[in-house]
């Protein structure tokens, strides 16, 4: 992989956020702080990120929100939701919205790390793969990628 992964860090605990930014910088891995819904959604269209960590429960536009409209207008980008405060009810929502992993809090930094690292691989994959059927003409195989990706 050739370019610099980009991560978007979204949680309403600030502090938890921004010590988790500085981590992830320390990897050489770029990274972006919302601390709510409506920042990260904004964020997203101002730079979009490879993975977004995104907190569940949070004031205004809650994680699984903010997962759907993700999903809906940026289907290429890896969500891994890591919460303090979910049910198996907010899980299997998530998983259904198309969510990469679901992680509790606290979570150790390596495991987190491992999962975006894991989740960007299968961003460049789906695409890389989607782009290799498309070049050999076969459009409608790689649509159709393309298009379980969305889903």
């Amino acid at each position: 992989m050739n370019r610099e992964m980009k991560v978007l860090l979204v949680d309403d605990e600030e502090e938890f956020v921004k010590t988790l930014a500085e981590r992830i910088e320390m990897r050489e891995v770029k990274s972006g702080v919302a601390l709510n819904g409506e920042e990260a959604l904004k964020a997203m269209d101002e730079d979009l990120p490879d993975v977004m960590v995104l907190d569940l429960k949070m004031p205004g536009i809650d994680g699984l929100e903010v997962l759907r409209r993700a999903k809906k207008a940026y289907p290429g980008v890896q969500i891994i939701m890591l919460t303090g405060h979910g049910s198996e009810k907010d899980e299997k929502e998530a998983r259904r919205l198309g969510v990469f992993e679901y992680l509790q809090k606290p979570v150790e930094f390596e495991k987190l790390m491992r999962t975006i690292t894991n989740a960007y691989k299968k961003k460049f994959e789906s695409s890389m793969v989607a782009a290799s059927f498309a070049e050999a003409g076969e459009f409608e195989t790689a649509k159709k990628i393309m298009d379980e990706e969305k889903e």
